[in-house]
């Protein structure tokens, strides 16, 4: 997912006539295509870890939810913070900042291991993403700026696809590094011995460790890399700028349209290893169920491709309306049915999700002009959606079952589609 900030709007153009002249942003994009991978993968890896929390501390699944509520709940509470941040120091050291704090947050799961504490692991996870946000917010805008600006939205796409790619190799990783060793943990252990709960999550040590290394050699990296300077603010302008974004119904609308897209990303995600090891749908253990992960954002990656060559011949909203209705489709009869018609109608909902936020976000930016820093800021806040959707639908969850529960990712693409159709075309007000 691409993350726009707020204070990223000032001298933009200009930044990037200049670097392109300078023939200099090849090279930072190589580095920063990384970025994109590598928080995709730790992202992604969070779906890996909620049903083995759940199993581990005897969670309901509201309970478990708190891992996404945490993680995403980072995105609203410090994307203000962080863009400020990055105005102040620059793209390169926000950077460097981001990965910092994303180290640190890794490296918390090694204590929280050690206590077995899921409040600790929620801690970890909130400083990882705060991480994480304070990186998006300086990575993205770096993209835009890095080469001429018709092509921004091509070199954005692409390095979302490298995003995607960071999810799909993600739940292999996890399975093995975690899911299977917690299994032959569990499994091998004699039948009147049973494994404790530090014994249980210090499997998640080794992986976080490795994570932690990575992130310090990317920031080690980055240090050292001589990059173009750029994202400071610079001074405001004494111009007065009349109205506000919020008086763009198509802005407003598109930010409900962030928050349920990731809010149903999110949610189906989270929801997957639990919904394969079902015995109706799958009937899988959790270290299997963990690699068909792999399919659902697979999907998104090979969509984004598809979706960037479909929409330079049909409008996005239309496309994005298509799709919408796609996976409305898929996940009633993911609800509906069972086996692996069930398992394989909520896996292509990947497939689905891969045009939406990129889509979404554009077509609520379009003609805000001299309102479009505020108009992403509220874009990027509307991520929060990831926190609250999730939960909602763990409530759900432990009341009518997991299979009932989906009907909250519907009525989410259900609004989607909506905004794809017709609200992203709601008439421009007149101050």
């Amino acid at each position: 997912m691409a993350i726009a900030n707020e204070t990223e709007a000032s001298s933009v153009s200009e930044a990037a006539t200049s670097v392109h002249q300078s023939g200099n942003f090849r090279f930072a994009l190589v580095a920063l295509t990384s970025l994109f991978f590598m928080w995709g993968f730790i992202t992604c890896l969070n779906d890996i870890l909620i049903p083995y929390l759940k199993n581990m501390f005897e969670l309901n699944y509201a309970q478990a939810m708190l891992v996404q509520f945490c993680f995403f709940g980072a995105y609203f509470i410090v994307s203000i913070p962080a863009g400020a941040l990055v105005g102040k120091i620059g793209y390169q050291k926000g950077i460097v900042t981001g990965l910092g704090i994303a180290c640190l947050g890794c490296l918390l799961f090694y204590p929280s291991a050690s206590f077995a504490s899921y409040w600790m692991f929620l801690g970890a996870f909130f400083v990882l993403a705060s991480g994480i946000t304070i990186l998006q917010v300086a990575a993205n805008p770096y993209v835009s700026v890095l080469g001429p600006a018709k092509t921004a939205s091509s070199r954005l796409t692409l390095t979302q696809a490298f995003n995607s790619f960071g999810t799909t190799v993600a739940p292999f990783f996890g399975s093995w590094l975690i899911l299977s060793t917690s299994h032959q943990m569990t499994g091998e252990a004699a039948p009147d011995l049973v494994v404790s709960t530090a014994a249980q999550a210090s499997t998640v040590q080794v992986p976080y460790l490795i994570l932690a290394a990575s992130l310090f050699v990317l920031a080690v990296i980055f240090i050292l890399l001589k990059l173009p300077f750029l994202g400071k603010k610079l001074p405001a302008s004494s111009a007065k700028v009349l109205g506000s974004a919020w008086q763009f119904p198509h802005l407003v609308l598109g930010s409900v349209g962030i928050f349920v897209y990731v809010g149903a990303e999110v949610a189906i995600g989270s929801f997957l290893i639990s919904f394969l090891v079902q015995p109706d749908i799958g009937g899988y253990t959790h270290a299997e169920a963990a690699h068909y992960i792999a399919y659902y954002f697979g999907g998104a990656m090979v969509g984004r491709f598809i979706g960037a060559a479909v929409m330079q011949k049909i409008k996005a909203g239309k496309v994005l309306a298509f799709n919408a209705i796609c996976a409305c489709l898929l996940v009633a009869l993911a609800m509906f049915s069972t086996g692996a018609m069930a398992m394989w109608a909520l896996l292509l909902v990947g497939l689905c999700n891969s045009i939406m936020f990129p889509t979404i976000f554009s077509l609520a930016l379009q003609n805000l002009e001299q309102h479009t820093s505020q108009g992403s800021g509220i874009l990027c806040l509307a991520i929060v959606g990831g926190a609250i959707v999730p939960l909602f639908q763990g409530m759900l969850a432990d009341h009518f079952g997991i299979q009932l529960a989906f009907i909250l990712p519907l009525l989410c693409y259900g609004f989607i589609a909506y905004y794809g159709a017709k609200g992203c075309d709601a008439p421009r007000p007149r101050f």
